[in-house]
């Protein structure tokens, strides 16, 4: 039984958290537990730990009294998260890097590949959602070397946060000077190379201009700020 709610609570967690990504649940509006409850055919207790385990990754704001809420746009907010992810991102890649095998090479190697082959827009000139899913296991398989389940756990909650930013202001589609595909391959190299300054250096330079990329749209649309 225990084993069959917590299916349940993953389901309705991963569906919540993809809706917020999509936009379907916009900055701010409120998630009320009775609405999401019949929407997806689970009890409130369900959907509130699904909420409460968003709302630790910085994806849903949980107040007293209120209930939950998705979090807000604020320039604030980027900022610490953007020097969040750095400290911590950086120091998870190097963990990696001193304990990482040959696995772990080459699922860095296939993830890297996976990724170069994958279109980041399609055709009709809209980003296209697997791209997305598709970079995203690429950095996680950067970190997943490090051999430290909580510090890893820290860091992909961090890329939660910032994903939502991502898939909100689609910046770096609008960034035409950006090479991204380079940025993956420099860090690809210095990793396997071993090169710990160097991977570090470059995975936060990498971090930080998707962020400079995202508070020129914030800037852009200051309704859009929460101070």
């Amino acid at each position: 039984m225990a084993g069959e709610k917590a299916t349940r609570g993953g389901v309705v967690y991963a569906r919540i958290r993809e809706d917020i990504f999509q936009g379907v649940f916009e900055p701010g509006q409120r998630l009320r537990l009775v609405e999401l409850s019949q929407r997806f055919s689970v009890s409130q207790s369900v959907v509130r730990e699904a909420l409460t385990r968003l709302s630790e990754q910085g994806l849903v704001h949980a107040a007293p009294q209120q209930g939950f809420s998705v979090v807000t746009v604020s320039l604030a907010d980027l900022n610490e998260l953007t020097e969040a992810r750095i400290e911590i991102e950086t120091l998870v890649l190097r963990r990696s890097m001193e304990r990482g095998d040959i696995k772990w090479e080459a699922a860095v190697v296939a993830a890297h590949h996976h990724l170069a082959g994958t279109e980041g827009m399609r055709s009709d000139g809209t980003p296209n959602s697997e791209w997305f899913a598709v970079h995203e296991r690429f950095h996680q398989t950067l970190l997943e070397g490090c051999g430290n389940a909580r510090l890893l756990a820290a860091a992909l909650g961090l890329r939660d946060a910032a994903t939502l930013y991502r898939r909100w202001s689609l910046p770096v589609g609008h960034d035409t000077e950006r090479d991204v595909a380079g940025e993956h391959q420099a860090i690809v190299d210095a990793v396997l190379a071993r090169d710990a300054d160097t991977a570090a250096e470059l995975l936060a330079r990498h971090i930080d201009r998707t962020s400079q990329a995202l508070r020129t749209v914030i800037a852009n649309d200051p309704a859009a700020v929460v101070a």
